[in-house]
């Protein structure tokens, strides 16, 4: 096994029904024969998922994509988690994040230091992000590459060996988002809007088609829609994308696992 990707959640824009936020767990090799692993974005109602698929206190290091809710808000309750199970003695783990991110957990849980109170140690340790940064994860490498979106924002490209896992993110078409898709193995696309209803948002979400377009033009092995919010029917961008992209296509469900 080079890269295990599994969905934690994949909802869009806010937690659906029963569907949690972006949220996706990433399992490489370790340098000493156990496995690393990476959480991708922990975005409102991950945490409920995250457990079933891990004991949160075994993530060694966790990227947030961006400073939007869906893409980060669980992180206020996993650091509950962290900073307080009586049986469980959790390390502090590293963020890396788009700069700012103490600041807005900090907004959000109420505790304006790293140590929460009574806690003994501090549950992250905050890593801005630049774009081209290079993150060491196991035998792994992550690549954050700046894409298109309000704020600042990146995907990740993670490489093992000859293994290609690229995540977009949130963003619109853009050459960041291209470079990070080229030749991918698996390449986990948001999909937030669809074309005709959404043409008049511009630089924050692709849409089916989009996607299917970049997956065809970087030569992408498997494309996996994600970040469809609950009131787009998920066979449209699947459709969208269908008809740009003839290779294997899915739409990303929580909770299942597809292996590279």
């Amino acid at each position: 096994m080079s890269i295990e990707l599994t969905v934690v959640g994949c909802s869009g824009s806010y937690e659906g029904p029963g569907e949690p936020a972006s949220a996706y767990l990433v399992t490489v090799p370790g340098k000493h024969g156990k496995p690393f692993r990476i959480l991708m974005d922990c975005g409102s109602g991950a945490l409920s998922n995250l457990h079933k698929v891990i004991d949160p206190s075994l993530i060694d290091i966790i990227l947030i994509s961006h400073l939007h809710a869906d893409h980060f808000l669980d992180l206020a309750g996993l650091e509950v988690y962290l900073a307080y199970h009586p049986l469980v003695n959790c390390p502090t783990v590293r963020v890396f994040a788009p700069e700012g991110l103490d600041d807005r957990l900090s907004a959000a849980t109420g505790n304006p230091d790293p140590i929460p109170p009574g806690a003994s140690r501090a549950p992250y340790e905050f890593i801005p992000m630049s774009a081209g940064d290079s993150i060491e994860a196991g035998k792994g490498i992550i690549t954050a590459v700046s894409v298109k979106h309000p704020v600042p924002a990146f995907g990740f490209r993670i490489e093992v060996g000859d293994s290609v896992l690229a995540y977009t993110g949130d963003t619109d078409s853009c050459e960041g988002v291209a470079a990070l898709a080229e030749e991918a193995d698996l390449l986990l696309c948001e999909a937030g809007y669809i074309e005709g209803r959404d043409d008049h948002f511009t630089g924050i979400h692709l849409t089916g088609k989009r996607a299917g377009i970049l997956a065809r033009q970087a030569g992408v092995k498997k494309l996996l829609l994600t970040h469809i919010p609950p009131w787009t029917d998920r066979e449209v961008p699947l459709g969208e994308a269908r008809a740009e992209f003839d290779g294997p296509l899915e739409l990303a469900e929580a909770l299942h696992t597809y292996t590279l």
